[in-house]
């Protein structure tokens, strides 16, 4: 049941971690083809010196007099050297076919070098599922192909065998040298075939592997939703820390409001903390900002602190939307800003007896363009919207 419900194709994750585990698709017939392909390319290319150097070591093994038969060892003495002959032709022949084998391996499968598949995996002594595997698609499947492979390749031999039989039959009555090259001749078309046949098998194999390798690494709804919470990390663990982030930041303003110069307000939908000092600050900072619930609290924590609350609703929207915590504000709100400080700083010093009150409080210089509910504003924000759909 649970294979059934694997019908999703595996994620980007799923497969680095499938290749890192040592699964990737491989072609055996694409090894078979390259291998055979390169020895009967190395067979034909030097049929000539292989069949003089087969007829030399054949004179040679076969040479022998009456002196030489009166020893016991003769045979293991002249085998050796026989024997080594013959791997010096033998073995460069091997290791070209195992080279391009592994290259063709490569080729299907791409490099991939990892030493988990050495690693102990008792889960595959259960007899029960080794039953289960023998079963399976993929088991059934390569067997139907390996036996169909089998059947092609020996009535290729046996039709050609038998086409060329006379052909055969002749070399018996010719020279020992004419007859190597005449029977070496004649097995290059049954090689041919034998090569065409591997390739045509090849061609189907490597599209077949990679989709039975994609078909066995496919996930379920519930294995892709594991996996995203891996890697993104858990939708509910982040809502809650993203939740206490904020609590946290909403605090320090708060604590940070009783020492503000003043707080801007609009006059209850928002409501702006700022804070200036001439030696260590180039520009007013804010230090609290916030809406609705937030901004009423702000106002209480500012009145309970003596912290002069001004309604300039244009100033406080303008800042909320365009200034950041402890963070100087925009150089475009400078101008107003000062005009609301210097208004604090008069009206503080009448308070104090230094000076006289001020009036009401100035018309401030805001930009149309910083005012989120000014007209020009929410035309802006409306043609960006319409690039951004564009």
């Amino acid at each position: 049941m649970a294979d059934a419900d694997r019908h999703l194709p595996p994620t980007e994750k799923k497969l680095r971690k499938a290749r890192a585990d040592g699964q990737v698709p491989r072609s055996r017939d694409l090894s078979h083809f390259a291998a055979v392909a390169a020895c009967g390319g190395m067979l034909v290319a030097f049929a000539p010196r292989l069949g003089g150097w087969l007829r030399d070591l054949m004179a040679e093994a076969l040479r022998f007099d009456a002196q030489a038969l009166q020893s016991a060892d003769v045979m293991t003495d002249r085998l050796g050297p026989l024997v080594a002959k013959m791997l010096m032709v033998v073995l460069p022949l091997g290791g070209v076919m195992a080279a391009v084998a592994v290259a063709s391996g490569v080729l299907s499968g791409g490099w991939n070098w990892t030493m988990k598949p050495l690693a102990p995996q008792f889960g595959k002594l259960n007899p029960l599922k080794g039953v289960q595997n023998l079963v399976s698609r993929q088991h059934l499947l390569g067997t139907l192909k390996a036996v169909l492979l089998a059947v092609v390749l020996g009535t290729i031999g046996a039709l050609y065998l038998n086409a060329k039989l006379a052909v055969f039959t002749d070399a018996l009555a010719l020279p020992l040298p004419q007859a190597f090259a005449h029977v070496l001749q004649s097995l290059q078309g049954g090689l041919a075939l034998i090569v065409i046949a591997l390739a045509l098998f090849a061609l189907i194999d490597v599209p077949l592997q990679r989709h039975l390798w994609k078909d066995r690494l496919k996930m379920s709804h519930q294995e892709v939703k594991q996996e995203h919470k891996e890697t993104e990390g858990n939708v509910e663990v982040k809502a809650k820390v993203r939740a206490r982030m904020r609590e946290l930041v909403k605090r320090r303003m708060i604590a940070a409001v009783p020492q503000a110069d003043l707080v801007v307000m609009n006059p209850t939908h928002y409501a702006v903390a700022l804070k200036y000092d001439d030696k260590t600050m180039g520009a007013p900072r804010v230090v609290a900002k916030g809406a609705d619930l937030l901004a009423m609290k702000i106002r209480d924590v500012a009145r309970e602190a003596k912290v002069p609350v001004l309604q300039a609703p244009p100033l406080a929207r303008a800042l909320y939307a365009h200034a950041e915590i402890d963070r100087e504000i925009p150089a475009a709100l400078f101008g107003a800003v000062a005009q609301v400080l210097a208004y604090v700083y008069q009206l503080r010093a009448a308070l104090q007896g230094r000076a006289r009150a001020p009036g009401e409080l100035p018309t401030l210089q805001v930009p149309d363009e910083l005012d989120p509910h000014h007209p020009k504003a929410a035309a802006a924000t409306a043609a960006d919207a319409d690039l951004d759909d564009a």
